[in-house]
């Protein structure tokens, strides 16, 4: 098969990262080698990282978080009574497959904010639905 009409159809069939590893590939020289089955493995990849990457980028659209948070983010040395232990359950997310709620209160500046948009974006990196497990209440 001739490679125009091979990459015009991956673009019809919006196999975008198919496309794009098939285009590199023809360019170089070391993949030549390569069996066809390692070839294909290597645009399958290509295209389920693509994929990945612009549902998670759909969902932090749709989520519309007001931070980026990040536990390596989180200032320790601030004062603010946190219970290491209580945090540690709560970053495991457990209480989310349980279907548990997580009620947050605290003064001005403890960081409620932060902890929402972090289990926020916990939840949507994370690639298992936690809820599906769970047994309905």
């Amino acid at each position: 098969m001739l490679t125009h009409p091979l990459l015009e159809q991956l673009q019809k069939m919006r196999l975008t990262g198919m496309h794009k590893a098939l285009q590199e590939q023809m360019q170089m020289d070391e993949c030549q080698s390569m069996t066809f089955e390692e070839r294909l493995g290597l645009m399958l990849d290509r295209e389920t990282t693509e994929r990945e990457n612009r549902r998670l980028q759909t969902l932090l659209r749709k989520a519309t978080l007001h931070q980026q948070a990040a536990i390596e983010d989180l200032d320790r040395h601030t004062p603010r009574s946190l219970d290491r232990q209580l945090m540690t359950r709560l970053r495991s997310m457990q209480w989310v497959r349980e279907r548990l709620n997580l009620l947050i209160t605290g003064p001005t500046g403890i960081g409620k904010s932060w902890f929402a948009s972090y289990t926020t974006l916990t939840r949507l990196i994370s690639k298992e639905n936690p809820c599906a497990n769970a047994k309905p209440n």
